[in-house]
This record gives structure tokens, sequence and C-alpha cells, in this order.
């Protein structure tokens, strides 16, 4: 274990929650690489989304290989909070990876845990985040979600 000697110093975080991605989306700034952007040697449709509100959500769709080749894909879901919440426009909440041949289907089930649509408050720990109707968008890439379904819990 290596020791360091020398003045410690306190580091300001003055951003809040917009970090990485989550800047970009509050600002609204374009981004040439956005969260979850990644090659493939094939491409991919979703559909058919639904949302089962409860303790464990179970947020449900269908994704396809629409290429010519095998492919392995990672479904992200995100959810937006109420702006009431003050968190940045989408929080990725849940994510699948799925094998798939060439026009192959799969029906996924992401299970979503209530902690995830939870806010944290430094006098309270982890609340509610406001009223409880959200936002469950479902895609490849972070700005890139095809299919949405607003959910009241």
């Amino acid at each position: 274990m290596m020791m360091v000697n020398g003045p410690f110093f306190d580091a300001t975080y003055d951003e809040g929650l917009k970090v990485g991605y989550k800047w970009y989306d509050a600002e609204k700034k374009p981004v040439l690489f956005p969260f979850g952007y990644g090659l493939s040697y094939t491409s991919y449709a979703y559909s058919g989304l639904s949302v089962t509100p409860g303790e464990t959500t179970a947020v449900n769709f269908t994704v396809k290989n629409t290429g010519k080749r095998a492919g392995i894909e990672t479904a992200e879901v995100y959810a937006s909070l109420p702006d009431a919440a003050g968190e940045p426009p989408n929080r990725l909440v849940g994510w699948t990876k799925i094998e798939l041949g060439p026009g192959e289907s799969k029906q996924v089930s992401v299970p979503l845990n209530r902690e995830r649509l939870t806010i944290f408050d430094e006098r309270n720990g982890f609340v509610e985040a406001g009223p409880r109707s959200y936002c469950d968008p479902c895609g490849r890439i972070e700005r890139d979600l095809p299919l949405q379904q607003t959910v009241t819990f």
C-alpha cells in the first residue's frame, strides 16, 4: 500500500447532479457519441413497450435484430423524473444484454426496484421524487429512445 504525505484539501463539486451525459442533456448540448453509444455490425429495432408498476416495476419490450449478422445488444431503460425533483432529464435505471441472430426477436423484461425512482436528500436520505408519475423511455442509446410510456404509481 502506498502512503502519500502532504497537505490535504477539500474539493468542491458544484455541478450537482449534472455529471457526464446528464449535463449535456440538461444543457441541451449536442454530443458526438451519446451515452450508451457502441459500434455494431448489425442494427436493432424496439417495439411493444409495456410497464407494470409495483414494488418492483417490470419494463417489458421486444428487441429485434434487423440486420444480417448476429449481435449482442444492450437495451437501456431510463426514467424521466418529474420536474419538481430537480433531476436531469434522463436517468439510467436499468439495462440488459440480449444476444440475437439475424432477424431474431426477443421479449425482454427489465425489473426496476422502487429505489431507482427516488432522489437523495441530505437531511432525509432517499425520498420519493414528488408526484409519482414517471416516463420510462427505452432504447439503444440515451439520445435515441424510441419507446416511451408515462407511468403513475
